[in-house]
């Protein structure tokens, strides 16, 4: 397998903005959240871009595979949790889940491609 540097991956850095933007969010939601949804929120964030960075010192495509596997999951829990703070709080996610939706399909295409 083809080594690769997680700081070049468009999907790390893709992944890295989002959870900027995550952190942002969060901010917004009251403190009665602080050791709850934010903390949880916050997690699924990083996540994204951690197994992402995890699985590139992997040393086969089913390894890296298996981490961007991760990665994407903890995205679709990160896309269910966003769409709580929407409804419960009224937050304004739509920018948050358009770039959360563009990474979904980059790593899907990543893994695909490594895979080949």
């Amino acid at each position: 397998m083809k080594a690769h540097n997680f700081r070049q991956l468009n999907i790390w850095k893709e992944s890295m903005i989002l959870v900027k933007m995550v952190y942002g969010l969060t901010s917004q939601l009251p403190d009665k959240e602080k050791f709850g949804l934010v903390s949880q929120i916050n997690r699924c964030a990083v996540s994204v871009p951690s197994n992402i960075a995890e699985g590139s010192g992997r040393t086969t495509a089913k390894d890296f595979s298996r981490f961007l596997t991760i990665s994407i999951s903890s995205s679709y829990e990160l896309e269910t949790q966003l769409l709580i703070i929407e409804d419960i709080y009224t937050i304004e996610i739509t920018e948050a889940l358009h770039r959360l939706k563009d990474i979904q399909n980059m790593i899907g295409g990543f893994k695909r491609n490594i895979m080949n």
